[in-house]
């Protein structure tokens, strides 16, 4: 699978995969560099079952998301206007700290003469937030793989989120949500347009 499979921005990276038991190795090394001991009963299966949650986290990296949009469909019945998910749960971790990014999305697209089943758009945000992430660069791929793949009239994706990174750790400062967009097409370019999309979402 080609890079440019996966949209622009941030290409899952060809990385060959190591052993689970190195994975837990690595936990253990930790847990130990915390001041624990990996051998207590209460730590002995803690390594197996972080390594499983990292593979849940981050399976992203074994997805292409553009996959999802592959089937599109014409049978709209003359529909030309604006298609919107609201409010959609995401979970991904920065990659600076590896720490929890919690929020919702906002997914908008203009068709242009055919569209795709509304779970795909969610599954998209999913693949690319199931990696280590920036929330600006993961608000950029959602948008770009939309716009790569379906090549509608305009794209717009809005995301809220709270980090862990911010509110756990270093200024330890909670309840700041931090928000990102990109417009694309007649959203970035007729400012009636985009003011209609905000509105949509809730944010005019």
């Amino acid at each position: 699978m080609d890079d440019d499979d996966y949209g622009s921005g941030h290409p899952a990276p060809h990385i060959e995969p190591i052993p689970q038991s190195q994975a837990e190795d690595a936990v253990r090394t930790l847990i130990r560099w915390a001041g624990d001991d990996p051998d207590r009963e209460g730590l002995l299966e803690t390594p197996a079952r972080v390594a499983r949650a990292y593979r849940e986290y981050f399976r992203g990296y074994q997805e292409d998301p553009g996959v999802h949009l592959s089937k599109t469909f014409g049978e709209v019945g003359g529909y030309d206007e604006i298609v919107i998910l609201r409010d959609i749960p995401f979970q991904s971790h920065c990659e600076h700290h590896m720490a929890p990014i919690i929020g919702k999305a906002h997914i908008a697209y203009l068709p242009n003469k055919r569209v795709v089943g509304i779970s795909k758009l969610a599954r998209v945000l999913q693949g690319f937030s199931k990696r280590m992430q920036v929330q600006e660069r993961l608000t950029a791929e959602v948008a770009d793989c939309i716009q790569k793949h379906l090549d509608p009239v305009g794209v717009a994706v809005v995301i809220e989120a709270t980090h862990a990174c911010m509110s756990a750790r270093g200024v330890m400062t909670s309840g700041v949500v931090m928000t990102t967009s990109r417009m694309m097409g007649v959203f970035r370019d007729d400012d009636r347009s985009r003011k209609e999309v905000l509105s949509l979402m809730g944010k005019g």
